[in-house]
């Protein structure tokens, strides 16, 4: 068995679900439900944040562009600089998971700042 430290650079998917997401002042934002990987490229183009509920019940789903996170060992997971107010305004979803097609992903990117390829 290894260490955090020797495994390097890459992490387990079933590692990242379930991680915390937080704020850069560190208010638990939500966490990591799962994430959207680009079929042909292989690349994660979204995080799918689950947020709010109790008990799995009134759960939302916010996708976030993935390059709008960043991991710190500091909070034992994602941080964004996001508030909880950008968090809740967000494009989010309940139980059917949308189209993530390219007008659904420029309207996400866009919310955060990021230009949609």
């Amino acid at each position: 068995m290894t260490n955090e430290q020797d495994r390097g650079r890459l992490i387990a998917s079933d590692r990242v679900e379930g991680t915390s997401v937080h704020n850069r002042e560190g208010e638990k934002l939500g966490s990591v439900e799962r994430f959207m990987v680009d079929r042909a490229s292989g690349q994660v183009e979204y995080v799918v944040l689950s947020f709010g509920g109790f008990l799995g019940l009134g759960e939302r789903y916010f996708p976030v562009p993935w390059q709008a996170l960043d991991y710190d060992p500091a909070h034992g997971g994602y941080v964004v600089d996001l508030t909880r107010e950008q968090i809740e305004g967000a494009p989010s979803y309940e139980a059917e998971e949308p189209a993530y097609d390219r007008t659904f992903g420029e309207r996400v990117y866009g919310y955060y700042g990021f230009t949609y390829l």
